[in-house]
């Protein structure tokens, strides 16, 4: 049996009978698509959303394809991903553009998805296939080739990418596609490009093609000759440290990595995208390590015999650009799913899912703890540690709060089951390093890619994924004035959004490390132009983002002080609406830090006395970063 379908339509049914599966708990793989529509999708995907809507009431809520109007093709993607990440990668969005600045809108999107592992699926319009009306609006013209279009910059930032040709080609791609979407060791950005006359061409399609299919996420072990030789590099270990990353968490392994480090007594230090493996309190909890890590995490990194990863790719922030781990005869071992990230370091590379690599390792362990003095060694740093917290908490700073004051206000009011959202700024870095978790699934801060703009847009992806979640959007006033469209969707869609929208009159984190490096905070205020000086360092500017989000739809409550912003984002809290609380912090006020470096290079020549000064330390500091050989 055949059903006559556009490639459009038969893409939207397609996609609305796919469903993931893991532990026996099944998932819409594609939960629906937001879109903007111009030329090169509204009479294609466009014309088989409306035909999916339409018949929505005809189906089951299973079967329901939802489409959401979006207002920036970036920031969709962005919602897309927070989607992904908030159901662990089980579920998704799509998002569809038009062929030209709709389609290149994607790609910060898609390389965000990609670096941090998250699966989204890209549907952008593309020129005609058959050539008939070349160049066509918004038409790329190549000379080298007819073959390329402006979606062909998707490539590199997307894990599978395909262009639709002919009606034929369908079935292929859209399985590959799906292939990829729930694979945890080769997921990302996943680019289906359709040429806008091929979209809106019938074809005679087999209904096997639209069956309900279930793509199952295994749970692959490590193989039993590597697992026997991490236990005894473990078993040797006098001061083993795990660092727990995102894929533990979206292997949902969070519950035997508890009974993992309670049996074997190991401590626990934290990557951005693993904050959450461990409540805060967790006797094994010793936080954030790295670049932005506590004091706590770093001690015991720096002496470290044996590194325990699992499910972190090893960033420069995660090993404080390699310094991080300083014991000469330091080893690692990294369970991961993907085998790329599972050697890193020179690592002995247990290539396997989370959950089941902890649950293998405890039953090759068995019997096996730490020394009880490095036990309470840890514990002692983690309580140093708390109390430090407790101090940024209840700084007290005047006439301006802090940051770190703002983070704990946030945290307490949040309770056990508020999810922050974050991203770019300095604000990723104090919530990593200051942040109480109480939940795996709590904090949600992008930091692979640190992209501006992701926090509103993401949130709103939390939000789809966690409805019954209150979502606290955390945004400095540099990454607001990016992108704050996504507002009106959250409006629109009756989604509330708690946005915190901290005022610092220009980039505070980037004004930080510019001072740092020596070039005083060039650049990274909001300032008029003094014209005695020529340079941006006049009054501040009269902006005013409070008005801008009440006239984007949301209700905004205006405070100055810690108290104001306790009860207004307690207000906020029991409101049923889209509300930002707008505060205006003081940037000058550093959070507490661990003394961790990052490599960012310095100016080896200068005429500033600041930079040559920042040269030295730079040069004092590079020999401690290290290979792993």
């Amino acid at each position: 049996m055949t059903v006559r379908l556009t490639v459009a339509q038969a893409l939207v049914r397609f996609l609305a009978s796919q469903w993931t599966e893991r532990d026996g708990t099944r998932h819409r793989l594609v939960a629906g698509c937001f879109g903007i529509f111009g030329h090169g999708n509204v009479a294609g995907i466009g014309e088989a959303l409306l035909q999916a809507s339409k018949a929505a009431g005809d189906r089951s809520p299973q079967h329901r394809f939802l489409y959401y109007q979006a207002r920036n093709e970036q920031a969709m993607v962005h919602a897309a991903a927070g989607y992904a990440r908030m159901t662990n990668r089980m579920s998704t969005l799509a998002c569809t553009t038009s062929i030209g600045p709709g389609a290149t809108n994607l790609v910060t999107g898609a390389a965000l998805a990609t670096v941090n592992r998250l699966p989204v699926l890209l549907l952008p319009g593309d020129i005609f296939a058959t050539r008939v009306a070349n160049p066509v609006l918004q038409e790329l013209e190549d000379p080298r080739s007819y073959d390329i279009s402006v979606n062909d910059c998707l490539k590199p930032v997307s894990r599978y990418f395909d262009r639709i040709n002919r009606p034929e080609q369908l079935p292929s791609a859209l399985l590959a596609a799906c292939r990829v979407l729930t694979d945890p060791a080769e997921t990302g950005a996943v680019t289906l490009a359709l040429p806008q006359d091929v979209q809106v061409e019938a074809d005679d399609w087999p209904e096997e093609l639209f069956a309900p299919r279930v793509w199952p996420v295994r749970r692959p072990a490590p193989d039993p000759a590597s697992l026997a030789a991490a236990a005894a590099l473990l078993r040797e270990a006098r001061r083993p440290l795990i660092v727990a990353g995102g894929g533990l968490i979206y292997s949902e392994a969070t519950g035997a990595l508890r009974e993992f480090v309670q049996a074997t007594g190991i401590p626990v230090a934290e990557t951005q995208a693993g904050k959450g493996s461990l409540p805060h309190d967790h006797p094994a909890a010793v936080g954030a390590v790295g670049a932005t890590g506590t004091t706590a995490a770093n001690a015991l990194a720096a002496e470290a015999d044996l590194v325990l990863g699992i499910g972190t790719r090893y960033s420069d922030f995660t090993t404080a650009s390699r310094s991080a781990f300083q014991n000469p005869g330091v080893r690692f071992v990294n369970l991961n799913v993907t085998g790329f990230d599972a050697h890193k370091h020179a690592g002995l590379a247990l290539v396997g899912d989370a959950r089941a690599g902890i649950e293998a390792l405890a039953a090759a362990l068995r019997g096996w703890t730490v020394d009880p003095a490095y036990r309470d060694r840890a514990r002692r740093l983690a309580a140093d540690w708390a109390a430090i917290v407790e101090s940024a908490y209840r700084m007290g700073h005047r006439p301006l709060p802090a940051q770190s004051e703002i983070i704990g206000v946030v945290n307490e009011v949040a309770g056990p089951r508020g999810v922050v959202v974050c991203a770019a700024g300095s604000m990723p870095g104090e919530l990593h390093r200051l942040w109480r978790t109480r939940d795996p699934k709590q904090y949600h801060v992008e930091y692979g890619y640190s992209c501006m703009g992701y926090e509103i847009a993401g949130g709103l992806g939390v939000k789809l994924a966690a409805p019954d979640r209150e979502v606290f959007v955390l945004v400095g006033d540099g990454s607001y004035l990016m992108m704050a469209q996504e507002l009106v969707t959250a409006v629109a869609e009756h989604l509330k959004l708690i946005v915190v929208l901290v005022q610092n009159h220009g980039f505070a984190s980037i004004g930080g490390l510019s001072e740092s490096v020596g070039s005083q905070r060039f650049g990274t205020r909001y300032r008029y132009r003094d014209p005695a000086t020529g340079q941006l360092d006049g009054d501040l500017l009269p902006v005013d983002l409070a008005a801008n989000a009440e006239s984007l739809g949301a209700d905004v409550l205006r405070v100055g002080t810690v108290d104001e912003f306790r009860t207004a984002l307690r207000k906020a809290r029991e409101a049923s609406r889209t509300t930002v609380v707008h505060v205006e912090t003081d940037p000058l006020v550093p959070a507490p830090g661990s003394d961790a470096w990052w490599d960012v290079p310095v100016a080896e020549v200068s005429t500033v006395d600041a930079t040559r000064t920042a040269r030295e330390r730079y040069r004092s500091a590079k020999p401690a970063q290290r290979q792993f050989l």
